[in-house]
């Protein structure tokens, strides 16, 4: 391994850390993960579960969000502690994980970037109507290369983070105008149980990506490594403010998007669409008609805010996060993680399967969601193995509230997996 696997805690002069000793500067992976995550999950899976079943579901989002924590705060403290990427600490605990990894991210990352740029230029058609989609998602992908390859990390921080306020307002406030017209839904309106058979893989897919797949916290691995090189310090109180703020902003939306779906779509007579695009244009359109056509505009740019911040970010992550676990799989680890070639090809991959196959879109997601839930508890375990390794000092490996915490958590986790697995292919 490189000389990047002392601690973060350790910098080589004091004028690096010199007025960038504060919270605030080390802000950025953690909301790149919450941008990342804010997607296919909250503007699709969270309104859905409004639309379909009300208020029922809070508590699930609540308590996925809960036990699946720990291990996306495990991977920040992993890196921050030993200065070294999730993936190098894949291949410590073999290479059969590692490369697990590599093929299920290599997969799971074209097909959600093809997703999500294609869902962003659909929803661009409302802004630009005259325009085809095809055109549209192409302009995506040349922006998003733009910014990832011209400006590097630091731009996609800083874009991230903008459109992050920008969404979290915009958000927020639709919410609140659907709350003050009140629910559509008749007072004599009987809604359907999500506790049944039926449900189940509604179910799955929903905490297979909310607030994402644990996987994900490889991301934040590799750009804390940007955010140490570019800041020339990190330490793990600041990773960890970092990531505890992105993932409550995630959990929060989750919750506001979930609500603007019980309110607008839920007992509206209106079948939720089962596609993401056109499930999005009826949440549009049911504001437009319960409100006002001016409160659509709310939701078109919470919406495409929501999904174009993580195509931007899944792009950079999934492309960084693969060329650090092939470096990883020839035993190197480097904080040089951007690779300019792969973020082109992936990129060209997605494109690729969004121009060509625009009709197998749902189905991909649906089995992109799938594997994610499966392999959730995989990933859990590994970043919790991790975390007690003897590569993470002593001071910074978890108490035996938070080692608790994440042991519920892979009970829930593998249990349910198990249960989905006989309710799918056994029963």
């Amino acid at each position: 391994m490189s000389s990047n696997n002392l601690s973060y805690e350790k910098t080589s002069t004091g004028s690096a850390v010199a007025g960038k000793n504060n919270k605030w500067s080390a802000l950025g992976p953690g909301i790149m993960v919450a941008a990342a995550a804010i997607g296919g999950s909250h503007i699709v899976a969270s309104t859905q579960a409004g639309a379909h079943f009300g208020w029922q579901l809070v508590g699930l989002v609540i308590l996925i969000n809960l036990l699946k924590y720990p291990f996306f705060q495990f991977g920040a403290r992993y890196t921050a502690a030993t200065g070294e990427s999730l993936m190098a600490g894949y291949g410590r605990l073999g290479k059969g994980w590692l490369a697990l990894f590599l093929a299920l991210n290599s997969f799971v990352g074209v097909v959600n970037i093809a997703a999500l740029m294609g869902l962003t230029a659909a929803l661009l058609t409302w802004v630009a109507p005259g325009v085809s989609s095809q055109v549209l998602v192409s302009v995506i992908a040349g922006v998003s290369l733009l910014i990832i390859l011209l400006g590097h990390y630091t731009l996609v921080d800083r874009v991230t983070k903008l459109i992050v306020v920008l969404l979290s307002v915009v958000t927020v406030l639709a919410a609140l105008v659907a709350f003050g017209q009140g629910p559509v839904a008749p007072t004599d309106f009987v809604s359907p149980s999500p506790w049944t058979m039926a449900s189940v893989g509604f179910l799955v897919a929903l905490m297979g990506w909310m607030p994402a797949p644990i996987e994900v916290s490889a991301m934040n691995s590799v750009w804390s490594m940007s955010k140490k090189k570019e800041r020339g310090y990190l330490s793990v109180k600041d990773a960890l403010f970092d990531m505890n703020l992105g993932y409550v902003v995630t959990a929060v939306l989750a919750l506001f998007f979930l609500a603007m779906g019980a309110t607008v779509l839920h007992g509206s007579g209106v079948e939720p669409a089962a596609s993401s695009a056109a499930f999005t244009q009826q949440l549009v359109s049911m504001y437009s008609s319960t409100i006002g056509p001016w409160s659509s505009w709310l939701v078109v740019i919470a919406a495409i805010c929501c999904i174009y911040s993580s195509a931007l970010t899944c792009i950079d992550g999934y492309s960084r996060t693969i060329f650090s676990a092939w470096l990883n799989l020839q035993q190197r680890d480097t904080d040089e993680t951007e690779k300019p070639l792969l973020i082109l090809v992936v990129t060209a991959l997605a494109l690729i399967v969004v121009l060509m196959f625009p009709g197998t879109m749902l189905s991909m997601v649906k089995f992109g969601m799938i594997v994610a839930f499966l392999t959730t508890p995989v990933f859990a375990w590994l970043n919790y193995r991790l975390i007690q390794s003897e590569q993470v000092p002593e001071q910074h490996r978890p108490g035996k509230a938070l080692t608790f915490w994440a042991q519920l958590g892979m009970v829930f986790l593998f249990g349910f997996a198990g249960f989905f697995i006989w309710w799918q292919w056994l029963m």
